[in-house]
């Protein structure tokens, strides 16, 4: 499902027009994103019964590059994330 496809859906269910549907979606989308830039705790997203989106943060590892056949050092990185309610995961694993 595109984001087109979910702006369609709100607006049949809803009876609001198209593009004031995509302006609500899109500035939705824009505060999440900005929220979650922050990072911490402060920056985490909370939807109750849909889930969360929170910052993950990477501890620094060693990989390899097999192509070159050397070990390279990726650092520590932080990475934005979706963990979703408990349910959310119910209604996926049962199909409903």
């Amino acid at each position: 499902m595109t984001k087109a496809d979910i702006v369609n859906e709100i607006a049949k269910s809803t009876g609001v027009e198209k593009n004031q549907v995509q302006a609500i979606v899109e500035s939705f989308m824009e505060i999440v994103k900005d929220s979650v830039s922050k990072g911490g705790k402060e920056g985490n997203v909370y939807l109750r019964g849909f889930g969360s989106f929170i910052v993950k943060e990477r501890k620094e590892k060693v990989a390899r590059n097999i192509s070159k056949n050397v070990t390279v050092t990726v650092p520590a990185h932080k990475i934005p994330a979706f963990k979703p309610a408990k349910c959310f995961m119910e209604s996926v694993k049962s199909g409903k």
